[in-house]
């Protein structure tokens, strides 16, 4: 694994992976496995004890609790001790677990659209004191971009590969 950019000790490090040089991939490498997400989703929820995540997640109490070592080796959950006698954890997201909240969102969102028939969760929402949305209400959330504010659509984006050797359509012949 490569240092992240942002070298503090929260830095999640960046694995190496075959193919094209892609954030995807080596975001997948760390967090794209069912039991991995499905113990992230349960942490968002409040559901930070092992117990807890074992009984909602379905998950063979092993191959979660070797799921949540990785999480924590690269820097997405940590254990806190709750109980002293015995000595016992929870699980909390990290800065970088808790900006895996619009992902799990757009996860969650694709999943109501295309897997079930009924959505089986719905997030609320509650506007700011006096704004014009102050009751909660479903949440529908949009991407707008951060330089200009405007929602993001089908169209308007472009992709600018940087990564050396590499374009859209995959390596140049200068690899």
């Amino acid at each position: 694994m490569t240092p992240n950019a942002k070298q503090d000790e929260h830095a999640v490090p960046h694995p190496d992976v075959p193919g094209r040089p892609c954030s995807v991939a080596a975001a997948l490498q760390l967090i794209g496995e069912r039991w991995a997400l499905l113990a992230i989703r349960e942490i968002f929820y409040g559901n930070r004890r092992f117990d807890q995540i074992v009984r909602n997640t379905g998950a063979p109490r092993d191959r979660l609790a070797a799921r949540l070592r990785a999480l924590q080796e690269v820097g997405v959950v940590e254990r806190r001790a709750y109980s002293q006698r015995p000595v016992r954890f929870e699980y909390h997201l990290t800065e970088a677990g808790r900006d895996l909240a619009p992902v799990m969102r757009a996860l969650l969102a694709w999943g109501d659209r295309w897997a079930v028939d009924a959505p089986p969760v719905a997030f609320r929402h509650h506007g700011a004191p006096g704004s014009e949305h102050e009751e909660e209400h479903d949440l529908d959330p949009t991407s707008t971009c951060r330089t200009c504010g405007e929602e993001l659509g089908s169209g308007g984006v472009t992709i600018d590969v940087r990564a050396p050797g590499w374009d859209r359509t995959g390596p140049t012949d200068d690899a």
